[in-house]
């Protein structure tokens, strides 16, 4: 078996991938299964950074990071990935940045994490390239010389032809991306938009996973990514952590219904639009009142950004206008957090939340949602409320589907989700978690590299006849 090397933004963690969650438990198992190489940026700027690489020993894989100059940073990361391709991605052509010198900022970086990792490289390695921030990695790695199979996988969603095409250099990112011998996004929706791209905008060639244009020929496949479903509900049913979050919670309910959501502090996460909702709940079902209690936990990132900064001044905004207008003295209607909560007590938030609103404007799939339903208690299940735009929605139909933009659909989801028999519980929990449950974190790892390995045996059969 050859060895693995991961690419990927930020690198680890490796000995407390559990707490980090089920995408780093997956890697990390693969990388020392594999005997394997963790390659990415450091999380450093330095004005000194030249091109090498860090090299760290952890067992039976490596670490390796790069350090980027602060203009590398903001070009790269601050500019094109997160104020160009992220917002755009996201159907926010209002807040993307088109600025051409991002663009050209992102290819140097990209061609830079390609020069220190190509001499780290062995003939027989299998490589595997994570996210938006790595689009023109391949095509950079190949130019070097690299025969490797490399695949790609996309974890936020994949836009419409037309809004990618407001972008500029969107054709140079596009054959860039043919580098890659099989390219993974998380829907089948998105792959194809991304098809419609490249026969309806580069005149290419579409037959069943295949595409072929600029003279290359890739496999184009969906892998939705799961989590760690069975150790998630281990951690919410028998944790220590977990079972004191539940307990204090529930006790500070009472007899009240909690409506939780979790989400990092982002525009696409729809996070005004809920507050809008819950609002409309108070006024227009006069009874929720001191019946329900909605929790609120948006972890800040991304604060330098202005837009970010903004968002969280509108939120408080919002939230002191629903408990001025809603609140009494003994009961706050919503309770919103700034901060991250430990993985391990979220899962008994989650336990002891009846509703799980997961209403994002667009999300490649939303994790939060898969967790959320893991979490429950399968004798006195909770109900997962959740967008029509989050990627999850199509493996999660029996979670009850609203559109995010629509506050009077969502109130009245909220509404029918109080109401809702055990016995109705009980039905839509258990077929979510049937497929949470083989449809998991290592399902879509081992989906995704068998695809690899089965490409690459017939591009070496190929080579060969």
């Amino acid at each position: 078996m050859s060895r693995l090397v991961v690419v990927s933004n930020r690198v680890g963690p490796v000995k407390d991938a559990a707490r980090a969650g089920g995408l780093a438990v997956a890697l990390v198992d693969a990388l020392r299964a594999r005997g394997g190489l963790w390659y990415g940026w450091s999380g450093k700027t330095d004005r000194r950074a030249v091109d090498y690489a860090s090299i760290e020993d952890a067992g039976s894989l490596e670490l390796a990071t790069v350090d980027l100059t602060p203009d590398e940073y903001e070009d790269y990361y601050n500019g094109f990935a997160n104020r160009c391709l992220w917002p755009l991605f996201h159907y926010r052509i209002d807040l993307t940045a088109f600025d051409r010198r991002f663009y050209e900022g992102y290819r140097r970086v990209n061609a830079k994490f390609a020069r220190v990792l190509y001499p780290l490289l062995r003939a027989d390695d299998t490589i595997w390239v994570h996210d938006y921030h790595f689009l023109a990695f391949g095509n950079e790695l190949r130019q070097m010389g690299a025969e490797q199979p490399i695949g790609f996988f996309l974890h936020i969603p994949f836009p419409a032809r037309e809004v990618l095409a407001a972008l500029p250099h969107h054709d140079a990112m596009v054959r860039g991306l043919f580098a890659y011998d099989v390219l993974g996004f998380q829907t089948e929706q998105d792959v194809e938009r991304f098809r419609d791209y490249v026969v309806r905008e580069a005149n290419g060639i579409a037959n069943g996973d295949k595409l072929h244009c600029f003279g290359r020929t890739v496999t184009v496949r969906a892998f939705p990514i799961g989590i760690d479903t069975e150790g998630f509900a281990n951690i919410a049913a028998q944790d220590k952590e977990a079972r004191r979050q539940y307990d204090k919670v529930t006790k500070g309910l009472g007899d009240r219904t909690q409506i939780v959501g979790v989400d990092r502090l982002d525009y696409t996460k729809g996070i005004a639009e809920r507050f809008h909702a819950y609002e409309r709940l108070l006024r227009e079902y006069p009874e929720t009142r001191r019946e329900v209690s909605y929790l609120q936990i948006a972890a800040t990132s991304r604060g330098e950004v202005l837009e970010y900064r903004q968002m969280r001044e509108e939120l408080d905004g919002l939230s002191g206008h629903v408990n001025g207008t809603f609140g009494e003295f003994d009961w706050t209607p919503l309770r919103y957090l700034n901060k991250p909560m430990p993985r391990r007590a979220l899962a008994g938030l989650y336990r002891a939340s009846k509703i799980g609103l997961v209403t994002p404007l667009r999300d490649g799939m939303n994790l939060v949602a898969k967790e959320y339903v893991a979490a429950q208690d399968p004798e006195n299940p909770g109900v997962l409320i959740l967008s029509r735009f989050a990627g999850a929605s199509y493996q999660m139909p029996e979670a009850v589907i609203v559109n995010p933009y629509d506050t009077k659909g969502v109130a009245d989801a909220l509404q029918i989700a109080r109401y809702m028999s055990l016995q109705e519980r009980r039905e839509r929990f258990e077929a979510l978690m049937k497929r949470l449950k083989a449809e998991d974190v290592a399902h879509w790892r081992d989906d995704f590299m068998s695809t690899l390995a089965t490409v690459t045996r017939r591009r070496t059969i190929s080579a060969v006849s």
